[in-house]
């Protein structure tokens, strides 16, 4: 089996309605320039209320990619 070596950038995910849609919004939009992404680790969550009310959460995610071998 091949050794892999990971880059691990962070993103940041918004979403109105979920801290998993915040997630998969963040995923979804690196996945259009980011390849081999492999896992993900939640750092942070946070949101804003108003009122009694949550009206937006904020995800900060570690995301790990592999490397391509440069050959």
């Amino acid at each position: 089996m091949a050794e892999h070596v990971f880059k691990v950038i962070e993103l940041v995910g918004t979403s109105k309605e979920s801290v998993s849609d915040a997630i998969n919004a963040a995923v979804k939009r690196a996945a259009a320039t980011v390849r081999n992404m492999r896992w993900f680790e939640v750092v942070e969550t946070r949101g804003d209320i108003v009122g009694e009310n949550v009206q937006h959460y904020q995800v900060t995610l570690k995301v790990g990619f592999t490397l391509e071998d440069a050959g």
